[in-house]
């Protein structure tokens, strides 16, 4: 098994791992997911069909305004969220979204474009505090 660490910005939230599912295309919590089901329900999203619950979650950037940041709360609330978001860059409504809820959440990685560096289906480790993040595969 090969270990790579990234660098990024200093994030929120808790430590956390688990398996990463990557896109390179954009995220809001309000238009491109299904709460309930706990899966992607827009269908021109490229993660279509696929389930984020206890993910790792890799997007480009965030979209959407203030509805994106306290669904991130009520997702954790009723148990049916990822257990990280990692984007190339975020907005700061997203970020506090994130911080709300307690969700672990990174951006501007210092290797480049975090969703070429980060594959679905690896094992990923965040570290908010340290601006740190370890990928497994």
């Amino acid at each position: 098994m090969t270990a790579i660490e990234l660098r990024c910005h200093v994030g929120v939230g808790p430590e956390v791992s688990g398996e990463a599912l990557v896109t390179d295309d954009n995220f809001s919590a309000r238009y491109d997911l299904d709460r309930i089901a706990g899966i992607f329900s827009r269908p021109q999203h490229k993660l279509a069909g696929q389930s984020y619950v206890d993910k790792i979650m890799v997007f480009n950037t965030a979209k959407g305004g203030v509805a994106s940041a306290w669904m991130l709360h009520e997702m954790v609330s009723r148990k049916i969220a990822p257990k990280a978001i990692l984007f190339n860059s975020v907005n700061p409504i997203l970020a506090q979204g994130a911080a709300l809820a307690d969700m672990a959440l990174c951006d501007r990685f210092e290797a480049g474009d975090v969703t070429s560096l980060i594959r679905s289906g690896d094992r990923v480790t965040v570290y908010p505090a340290e601006g740190r993040v370890v990928i497994e595969r």
